[in-house]
């Protein structure tokens, strides 16, 4: 192709400029589409594998590898049951247990989820690579009723240090049975993690204890009730917890370790290695990610179907255009590189608004994205594979092109310059 047919390509171009420019448009947002796809896809990947680091198992009730993994820590559903405290203390004395941070789940705050743990869980917990947490604003809790807000929890409801909050029993936003009697007070807010961290209120397991010392059953105790000075005097050791998480002294005990736990006899108990646990979601949600990309495909292959209709459509109207070419010495191959070249120089601008709108939709959605489902999708240069989508549009764009082309090829062959009337 030379540069010659390249320019008088983009002339002709510009002298259709409404049709094309509907055109490129039309294959500009099934480029953005299927980009956008993929790059909510590695994303979305990445943000799972990032969430958490450096724990070696997670130990709780017996249910499915994949269930464990997303309540304890997605904080998505529910545990089919927790874990004695005796069972807990026995895990944690064993020899190849370095460390544990227990967790409860169960109770909510304006539709944010509230985690009972100890102060070791801000020391231990690694998300991305072997990141620590760190506090934007205040300090871990040390008092029965603190409590430590994650970023998005602090964002979206306005919390400061010194604000007092009241926990719901149960999960929701309904709030229906609320702790009232004994409300917490903010005492550190988390910087943002991109994790579900983000979305957490985090509180004492003591805590979790003492809001529940007058409920039975998820309502409280008819004649009953127990004040927040009252329950400071009482022992208030968790009877169970949600879930550990645990690390090792050395990862070469880790099968032997999660045998003992499958096999604990006191209780039906499952340990499951977060990494694996990760890969056998991926696993389920393999269709739906092949759907999503097949979906995009589809809409692609329809913006280069219109390309390939604008192109034949104009072949009538451009007859005497390319009879008048060929009289001035053009030969058939130049008629056939000018509709590839126009084929490329769609494809490839398509290709580039494409791309600008993914960027242009993702500067203005990100806050959103992260806001309702708590995805942070970075701002990143192209990556390979995104070149790779590109490059393959282009050429599908440049092998759709060669349809009408061809058309264009024999009918210069053929045509001359009488006007049909």
């Amino acid at each position: 192709m030379s540069l010659f047919t390249l320019t008088l390509s983009i002339k002709s171009l510009i002298n259709r400029w409404v049709t094309v420019s509907l055109t490129i448009a039309t294959l500009a947002f099934s480029t953005a589409l299927l980009l956008g796809v993929e790059r909510i896809r590695v994303e979305a990947k990445a943000a799972f594998a990032d969430t958490i680091s450096g724990i070696d198992t997670i130990v709780g009730a017996r249910s499915g590898s994949v269930q464990l993994l997303l309540y304890s820590v997605f904080r998505i559903g529910n545990a089919t049951n927790n874990i004695s405290w005796e069972s807990y203390q026995d895990i944690s004395q064993h020899p190849s247990v370095a460390w544990t941070v227990p967790i409860s789940l169960g109770d909510s705050h304006r539709g944010f989820r509230v985690m009972g743990t100890t102060t070791e869980y801000f020391q231990r917990y690694r998300f991305g690579r072997r990141r620590t947490l760190d506090f934007s604003d205040g300090k871990p809790f040390d008092d029965l009723f603190d409590a430590v807000l994650g970023a998005d929890v602090a964002r979206d409801l306005g919390y400061e240090l010194g604000d007092p909050i009241v926990v719901a029993h149960g999960i929701g936003s309904a709030e229906l049975a609320k702790h009232d009697d004994k409300p917490f007070r903010v005492v550190g807010i988390l910087a943002k993690t991109g994790t579900p961290v983000d979305r957490t209120v985090h509180v004492s397991l003591e805590a979790i204890t003492a809001i529940h010392v007058d409920w039975r059953s998820g309502a409280r105790i008819p004649g009953q009730s127990v004040s927040a000075d009252a329950v400071r005097k009482m022992d208030l050791t968790p009877e169970t917890v949600t879930a550990v998480l645990i690390g090792l002294n050395s990862r070469l005990g880790l099968f032997t370790f999660q045998r003992f736990i499958n096999e604990y006899r006191e209780e039906p108990l499952l340990a499951i290695l977060p990494g694996v646990a990760l890969q056998e979601l991926w696993g389920l949600l393999g269709t739906a990610e092949s759907a999503l990309s097949m979906i995009s495909s589809f809409v692609l292959f329809t913006g280069l179907l219109g390309m390939v209709t604008m192109l034949l459509a104009g072949l009538n109207e451009r007859r005497r255009e390319m009879a008048i070419l060929r009289s001035v010495g053009a030969r058939p191959h130049t008629i056939l590189g000018l509709f590839v070249a126009e084929s490329l120089v769609i494809t490839v601008a398509a290709a580039i608004a494409g791309l600008a709108l993914v960027y242009g939709l993702l500067a203005g959605l990100q806050p959103v994205i992260d806001a309702h489902w708590g995805l942070f999708v970075p701002i990143r240069p192209p990556s390979d594979r995104d070149l790779t989508i590109l490059i393959l549009i282009t050429a599908s764009g440049v092998i759709a092109g060669l349809c009408p082309a061809l058309v264009a090829y024999h009918r210069s062959l053929t045509d001359g310059m009488t006007i049909r009337t």
